[in-house]
């Protein structure tokens, strides 16, 4: 997987705890006092310990070592979290665009010397219980996580990792099918013209039909001219067909290695262990080198640069005129210095982050773009750091105007500074992410030190956040310009400055076609017809060896009795508040307060239901009461941790035809700013501000430009969505709020010259929504808070009766259900019942500028409570990594592909995807391959392992209840849930295939998103968009 890494700050918003999760290793001793016995100097299983040091803001004590033979960093935090973790880096630092360390991260995982099955890696997800597993190529390392809850999982999955990094096979075979090759278009049929195939080659060309990750990309390669980061360390479609199999093996032997290593390990798993297994199973075998992958600085320009890429246009676009970027980036200083890079991830959020910043006065107010450049604000990802600020969504003739308002901005920012209290709300935003527990908190630590430790910085300094805090107020104190004279520093003398523009282009994708078209005939020109040959029969080796059926005996595996029986029991209290229903639920919530609360739709009259997300995404930032939208922002920065509001449709866990329509809202805030927290919801409720056109346009524009930014990635999920809208009543109202139907509303909204029907419209909205008849709520906090949460929730419900008021449902069948099941005298739920409700299958094809396509059907199954949807969980889970995994990805090089089930719909997808009807084929024939039953034991035992490691991932103390406040789920139904999981067995697979999958193709809903496709528009099935 390849991704472009993240600011400090933006990784902070990741990285928080994990509640004391006690489990059977904590004996007497936490995790952490344990680690604090460890003395600099001793030796533990050639290793040698560096440092010990206790961080308790963030509850972990932090070992530093060095392994004596070969030089490998090694960081250990221990913490009493049972969510262990375990990742190795490597500095990869390449010289060219042909995606080696890529190519190699995929080539890697699949198969190595003790484990020399095909693709272990993906086996080992069915093997395992693990809670994450993955591997990111960045511009300049690369890594290997995993995290398990399991001690014994942990050691299986170390073994295959180390192996995997250390000794791989790297087969010939492998760097084809990951990487890239010439092959038949039909590999059976000689005949058929030769082609571009290989997994990396379809996802970078997937990746680079993203325009905002294309200028992402340019911005870095043009910034840092000299050395790695101006290649392409992910690969360019274009120069990846240049990477030959032996440079690959070479570039392993050179970065692979253990002096060029960083291990990390995390929880409350006992050190000594890990060290010796990767003692005695890796580093023991090497010897000290100088990889010699040090990445230079930067030479320093002495004058500022300009320069312009082009794009495809874009047809969701809210302006199609308006589609060009303009971006200025600068060059700052070395992210080991932990507290420098602190400081600008704090001084970029001053200047870019909410509408009190300047620059969004300046940039986002005056509408010359939709929305920020795709790049923006403080980059820690590369060894030196960036600040770049723009705007996209820009008129052409706006271009230079943009320019002068960026420099004239930031000599104001020289000249005035920065509020108080905009600093203080951001170090209290700071305190909120460190304060709150999220479950992949090893996972946040390993990504949030990876680039500073990467280039030998310290990791345990920049664990001590709070350190730095306070030395941040320090230098302010002592210097109250401190602030103004970085900038002057950083930006304003800084001669290392790029402006890049990026234009659409209209025969932008004919001519990649073309360029790749010349590529492949350059290749195929030099072929003799003795290449032809081989070509075939390597191409029908590769066939028949994914075709072959694996043995994996030699991996580790846990078994189904190694997973535990019964679920822990998390207690909620249901009761009421001013005649509102509340859900509390005591958590370790490290002295914050979460809030939900429910608003269902019933009364609001259909037409107005597509509104309802473009609400959700205003309400909170249009201001409220005697707060205009700068004070109320301000407010919700220094107060709470965040107030939001989205869609919610939830399908009833009996009933496919019933669900609930609604929104969700959701706020957190530290014990002290309680009252704070409610105030701003009282005004929200009794008197949001919808009257500023001006300020509704800059949303609105925003929120469009997002929509359409994200279909390049979320492609499936938009596919997924639209193959479902006509196979259950809640699939229809899906599609209305999150579906391409809403893209096409928001693009549509956008454009209008006068926004004065939408403003009309709101106020409407908020009658039906913003109603305590039709509201429930939800507050997780510390035993000692609840009673004072209660009071002030009640204060909150009395403050907005007044917008109480019987309406009338819109629908006829209202169904009511008692929100705690075992209580039927309680508060009750209503949900909208369409009993008459008839399935109706549809196929659309929606033509957008991919080079790549995205593939859905969906079919209609079972609700959650139902005896079946066991059976149909396992069942997804199999066919996936037994049949569509080998047939979508391995034969048909998409990125990924696979079957899941939700919502009561069984649903295939497939992610940027070279084929349409060929996946399709591969649908229906994983259908026809389960109900020949022609799988084995131990594959329906490595399914369940799978579905178990999903069902317990761990949840964080704000979530915890979360499943029946929403949906009604109790702890109770997932025990039965679990029950029905552990009993499925080859004959209910069998069965359910041919019950559910088989006889529901008849009224499937197909989706595809992709490139125009002439056999698609010959067929008179298909709905095109």
């Amino acid at each position: 997987m390849f991704r472009q890494t993240k600011s400090v700050f933006q990784k902070l918003r990741y990285l928080s705890f994990n509640g004391q999760q006690h489990t059977w290793r904590l004996k007497s001793t936490s995790a952490r006092e344990r680690a604090l016995q460890y003395q600099p100097g001793q030796k533990i299983h050639g290793f040698t310990v560096k440092e010990v040091v206790a961080v308790p803001d963030l509850f972990l004590t932090a070992v530093k070592l060095t392994h004596d033979k070969t030089g490998a960093q090694y960081l250990h935090a221990a913490r009493d979290d049972s969510n262990n973790l375990f990742s190795v880096q490597f500095r990869t630092t390449p010289m060219d665009s042909t995606g080696v360390p890529h190519i190699l991260e995929h080539t890697v995982l699949c198969g190595s010397e003790k484990y020399p099955c095909r693709d272990p890696f993906f086996k080992m997800l069915n093997r395992s219980l693990s809670t994450f597993m993955n591997a990111f190529t960045a511009s300049d390392y690369t890594m290997y996580p995993f995290s398990t809850q399991n001690g014994k999982d942990f050691q299986n999955l170390l073994s295959v990792y180390l192996d995997a990094v250390f000794f791989p096979c790297l087969r010939e075979q492998d760097f084809w099918q990951e990487g890239w090759r010439l092959e038949n278009e039909d590999p059976t049929d000689n005949n058929s013209p030769l082609m571009f195939k290989g997994v990396v080659f379809n996802e970078m060309k997937g990746a680079f039909s993203d325009n905002e990750r294309l200028y992402a990309q340019h911005l870095q390669n043009k910034l840092y001219p000299d050395h790695t980061y101006s290649v392409v360390s992910g690969g360019e479609p274009l120069a990846i067909p240049d990477l030959t199999w032996e440079q690959l093996k070479q570039f392993h032997a050179t970065h692979y290695h253990p002096s060029n290593a960083r291990f990390f390990t995390y929880g409350d798993l006992p050190l000594e262990p890990h060290l010796k297994q990767i003692q005695e199973e890796a580093l023991s075998k090497f010897a000290c080198i100088d990889p010699k992958t040090e990445v230079p600085s930067q030479p320093r320009w002495t004058s500022p640069k300009e320069d312009h890429v082009t794009c495809s246009p874009d047809p969701l676009a809210p302006d199609p005129n308006k589609q060009n970027t303009v971006c200025v980036s600068y060059l700052l200083g070395d992210i080991t210095d932990a507290f420098e890079g602190l400081t600008l991830s704090l001084l970029s959020s001053l200047m870019i982050s909410g509408p009190n910043s300047p620059f969004y006065k300046s940039l986002i107010e005056p509408k010359l773009g939709t929305d920020f450049s795709s790049v923006v604000g403080y980059d820690g990802s590369t060894k030196e750091a960036s600040f770049s600020i723009g705007l996209q969504g820009v008129d052409e003739e706006d271009i230079e105007r943009v320019k002068q308002i960026i420099s004239q901005t930031i000599d104001k920012i020289i000249e005035n500074g920065f509020e108080e209290r905009r600093i203080e709300a951001l170090i209290h935003k700071l305190e909120i992410q460190i304060k709150h527990q999220t479950t992949n908190f090893g996972l946040s630590l390993a990504s949030y030190i990876a680039s500073s430790w990467n280039h030998d910085g310290d990791p345990v300094e920049l664990l001590q956040i709070s350190d730095s805090v306070a030395k941040f107020r320090q230098a302010l104190k002592e210097n109250p310009r401190f602030l103004q004279e970085k900038v002057r520093q950083y930006f304003k003398e800084n001669t290392h400055r790029l402006t890049l523009s990026m234009s659409p282009e209209e025969s932008y994708l004919e001519k990649q076609a073309k360029a790749e078209e010349e590529k492949l005939q350059k290749k195929i020109e030099v072929l003799s017809d003795s290449d032809r040959k081989q070509i075939y029969e390597k191409g029908l080796e590769l066939l028949a060896a994914q075709s072959q059926t694996q043995d994996v005996s030699c991996l580790p595996a846990l078994k189904v009795s190694d997973i535990e029986p019964t679920i822990p029991i998390t207690p909620v209290q249901i009761s009421t508040a001013g005649g509102v229903p509340v859900q509390y639920c005591e958590q370790p919530t490290n002295g914050l307060v979460y809030f939900r609360a429910l608003c269902n739709l019933n009364t609001l009259p259909e037409d107005l239901k597509v509104f309802v997300p473009l609400f959700c995404s205003v309400i909170t930032k249009m201001g409220c009461g005697a707060l205009d939208y700068r004070q109320q922002a301000q407010q919700m920065e220094l107060r709470t941790g965040g107030m939001s509001v989205s869609t919610q449709v939830i399908t009833d866990c009996n009933e496919l035809d019933t669900y609930e329509q609604g929104i969700l809202l959701s706020s957190s805030c530290l014990e002290r700013n309680l009252p704070h927290m409610f105030q701003l919801w009282s005004d929200i409720f009794n008197s949001p501000h919808f009257d500023d056109e001006e300020r509704l346009r800059v949303l609105v524009m925003q929120s469009a430009q997002e929509l359409a930014n994200s279909i390049a990635y979320s492609g499936h999920l938009y596919a997924m969505t639209r193959a479902g809208r006509h196979l259950t009543p809640a699939g229809d109202l899906q599609e209305t709020f999150g579906g391409m139907e809403q893209v096409t509303f928001m693009k549509r909204t956008a454009a209008m010259a006068d926004l004065s029907q939408i403003i009309r419209t709101l106020p409407r909205l908020k009658i039906h929504l913003f109603n305590p008849n039709n509201m429930r709520c939800a507050i997780n906090s510390t035993p000692e808070k609840v009673s004072d949460a209660a009071a002030h929730l009640e204060g909150f419900i009395k403050d907005v009766a007044k917008n109480r008021k019987e309406r009338k449902p819109v629908r006829p069948n209202i169904i009511e259900k008692p929100i705690n099941p075992l209580d039927d005298n309680g508060p009750r739920r209503k949900l909208i019942s369409e009993p008459t409700f008839h399935p109706c299958p549809m196929k659309t094809f929606f033509q957008m500028p991919f080079p790549v396509n995205f593939v859905s059907e969906s079919i209609r199954a079972v609700p959650f409570s139902h005896k079946d949807y066991a059976s149909l969980c396992i069942l997804a889970r199999m066919m996936t990594a037994k049949f569509l995994h080998g047939e979508i990805r391995e034969k048909g090089g998409a990125y990924g592909g696979g079957a899941k089930i939700g919502g009561g719909l069984f649903t295939f997808y497939s992610y940027r995807d070279p084929n349409t009807v060929q996946t399709l084929s591969a649908f229906g024939n994983g259908i026809e391959w389960a109900k020949s039953g022609k799988f084995t034991q131990q594959d329906i035992d490595e399914a369940k392992l799978s579905v178990f490691s999903a069902v317990d991932s761990p949840v964080g103390p704000a979530d915890k209840g979360m499943g029946q406040f929403l949906s009604g789920v109790t702890d109770e139904m997932k025990q039965s849930h679990r029950q029905r999981l552990f009993a499925v067995d080859h004959k209910n697979l069998v069965d359910v295939a041919e019950r559910y999958l088989s006889a529901g193709q008849k009224t499937c809903g197909v989706a595809i998103l992709g490139p125009e496709n002439d056999v698609i528009k010959k067929d008179p099935s298909w709905i095109i968009k």
